[in-house]
């Protein structure tokens, strides 16, 4: 019996690039970071496809712009969705460790470039490897919770692509691939994993 997750990253997030009187970390900003209006149009327009549809249980990232997407999927199904910090972004951690990671690089995302260097990771931030982990324990306890059902985990970019190194390889433009077709993961994407004795099988690209 198939189990299916649709992996999903949270729909585009408003750009807040005001003055800010405030005593918030860099974490506690990104972790607060919302939808923006686009955005809460795309999270809706995301929960009407029809793969999410019926679906048996919905888990989410406990960052705001996550759970502003998993909303409409709830809604849809007349479901509550649960929360689990393992599926949130990596931590970026010092934002001068990341900008002189960032110098050289050929692409403008810390994510991508961390698909090559998946143990960089900056002070008090996090690796690819080290995001892999915990994002994998979480999604398999998640597959063994709810065998052959259809779950969605809405997550982040970072983590996403960190998690399909499990089953993908790197690119030489630093995209991810699955049997020769690249992945986009955007802002929103929706990913369908078919799994089966705790095995993937099939990974396919829904949006």
């Amino acid at each position: 019996m198939d189990t299916i997750i649709y992996l999903i990253r949270h729909a585009e997030t408003i750009d807040e690039n005001s003055i800010r009187h405030t005593n918030e970390t860099s974490q506690e900003i990104n972790e607060k970071e919302i939808l923006s209006i686009e955005g809460e149009e795309m999270a809706k327009k995301l929960s009407e496809n029809k793969e999410l549809k019926k679906v048996d249980a919905i888990w989410c990232s406990s960052y705001v712009r996550a759970k502003q997407t998993a909303k409409y999927i709830a809604y849809k199904n007349n479901l509550q969705y649960d929360l689990d910090n393992r599926l949130s972004e990596r931590k970026l951690g010092n934002v001068e460790d990341l900008a002189e990671f960032m110098k050289d690089k050929k692409t403008r995302d810390p994510s991508h470039e961390q698909l090559a260097f998946p143990d960089f990771k900056t002070r008090d931030g996090e690796s690819a490897n080290e995001t892999n982990k915990r994002m994998t324990k979480c999604i398999n306890e998640i597959i063994k919770r709810y065998e052959g059902k259809k779950i969605a985990i809405v997550s982040h970019g970072g983590s996403i692509k960190f998690y399909l190194l499990n089953y993908c390889s790197v690119n030489k433009e630093l995209n991810l691939e699955y049997k020769g077709r690249e992945l986009n993961v955007t802002s929103p994407c929706l990913l369908k994993l078919t799994f089966r004795n705790n095995k993937m099988t099939d990974l396919e690209q829904i949006i």
